[in-house]
């Protein structure tokens, strides 16, 4: 946690931003995210979360090896990564006094490839996962009930293509789990200016299902009668 980014910090923070960077990055990179979170939501602890292995390719961080990675070998690698993973969110979690419900994971690229995977792997971890130019390792085969998902990709992206935003999306409706997806046309693998503003927009605007089920579930006597 030593070289990770507090961007802000409340004295009882309401809720918690936590960012993680792509391949070959560190958490410098994630700050144009996290100041608008900031900015947008004053009562929330955000922080830009570096990962702690050296990249192969020389420069930056990693989250795990990209090094000879296929599709048949990256669901190991993610798992290898996933409790020293976990074990940070657990952490900022701690240290700021914030549930799981009122935690976001916000990732790019390989961070949120983690992001995705630690919240169907790890219960009670968190409420919303933002994925930005990411994916799904394995796609779920039931809906996680207290998570929403929000995806953005740009349609140039020609690191990972934007198809698996859309098929991640179709997947996650069928199972009526709760997602939001954007694809964005000319932007390639960033977080483009465009994004963040949608990112705001859907924190702001997208009531998460499990309210709806909630509401849907009260006690029918606790509900006005009309006649």
């Amino acid at each position: 946690m030593t070289q990770d980014i507090v961007v802000q910090a409340p004295a009882q923070a309401a809720q918690l931003f936590l960012l993680f960077h792509g391949y070959g990055a560190d958490a410098q990179d994630m700050q144009p995210l996290a100041k608008r979170f900031a900015d947008e939501f004053p009562q929330a602890c955000v922080v830009c979360v570096q990962a702690t292995e050296p990249a192969e390719a020389g420069f930056g961080w990693q989250w795990f090896p990209l090094q000879g990675v296929t599709e048949d070998n990256r669901p190991q690698r993610v798992n290898d990564a996933m409790p020293s993973f976990v074990s940070l969110i657990r952490a900022w979690q701690q240290r700021a006094g914030v549930s799981h419900e009122a935690t976001a994971l916000v990732g790019f690229s390989q961070g949120g490839i983690m992001s995705l995977a630690a919240s169907l792997q790890e219960g009670q971890l968190c409420g919303r996962v933002m994925g930005f130019g990411s994916r799904f390792v394995n796609l779920p085969t039931q809906a996680p009930e207290t998570v929403t998902y929000h995806l953005f990709h740009g349609k140039s992206d020609n690191v990972i293509h934007y198809g698996h935003a859309v098929s991640a999306a179709e997947h996650l409706v069928a199972i009526e789990a709760d997602v939001t997806a954007d694809v964005l046309p000319y932007i390639g693998h960033e977080i483009h200016p465009d994004m963040i503003d949608l990112a705001i927009e859907r924190l702001t605007t997208h009531l998460p299902k499990r309210f709806y089920k909630q509401v849907h579930e009260a006690d029918p006597g606790d509900s006005p009668v009309r006649h």
